[in-house]
């Protein structure tokens, strides 16, 4: 408790990771985009004054929802986590928050932005920014650093990732693979159009550029909240 209220007097900002329980391939672990949030948060920490709230587990997935191991809740169920905890923390007296995902996964983007605009409109002096590290890896510099082009899940960056965050829950490897749906068209088969469940190259990881990206994404995101602090309403006369 004394922890916490002092760092209310040098911050109002805190962090909320999510993530999922959802399959990587065959050789990362079920909760690598929960790791991944959660370290990037972190991490963030280390450069600038923020509260890290604990993670949320669980996301919806959908595209990979009959792989073994994948877990999902529905959408309306994320977002009334997310809203309710973060009218929580405002309670405690944190005003901006940064909800950053693990998970990119459209349908479950769509609801924590729902999530933010329903936060904005219950919390009145509430700030909010939401976004998945998918976001954070557009930038040009980091995308220098990619061999695999279009690589998005448990591919080069995610096994990068896990080889410097939590190497020893990295089992080998998968071969490289693009989920092939068809375009518009929702399936019902979804693991027949991506069995391996991999988005990219996992071969080309390594821990050093799992390092280097997460450093990157995490100076990214300080600058994201730098934004997001110093941003204004513009109020009507």
């Amino acid at each position: 408790m004394p922890q916490f209220q002092k760092g209310l007097a040098i911050t109002r900002t805190v962090i909320i990771p999510i993530g999922s329980v959802e399959e990587h391939g065959s050789h990362l672990p079920l909760g690598t985009d929960t790791i991944h949030a959660y370290e990037l948060a972190k991490k963030t920490a280390e450069i600038r004054p923020v509260f890290v709230a604990p993670p949320i587990w669980y996301g919806l997935c959908r595209s990979t929802s009959q792989h073994p191991g994948t877990l999902t809740i529905s959408g309306s169920t994320l977002q009334l986590l997310v809203v309710e905890i973060a009218k929580s923390l405002y309670q405690q007296g944190l005003r901006n928050l940064v909800i950053i995902s693990g998970h990119a996964g459209g349908t479950h983007m769509a609801s924590l932005l729902d999530a933010g605009e329903k936060i904005l409109e219950a919390l009145s002096q509430s700030r909010v920014a939401v976004l998945s590290v998918i976001d954070l890896q557009s930038n040009e510099e980091l995308q220098r650093m990619i061999q695999c082009k279009g690589d998005a899940h448990a591919g080069e960056v995610e096994t990068s990732l896990m080889l410097h965050l939590r190497p020893s829950h990295v089992e080998g490897t998968s071969p490289s693979e693009f989920p092939a749906f068809p375009k518009y068209i929702l399936v019902r088969d979804k693991k027949r159009h991506w069995p391996g469940g991999v988005w990219g190259d996992p071969g080309k990881a390594s821990a050093s550029k799992g390092e280097k990206l997460l450093e990157k994404e995490a100076h990214i995101l300080s600058q994201i909240i730098d934004m997001l602090e110093s941003y204004r309403e513009e109020t009507t006369p």
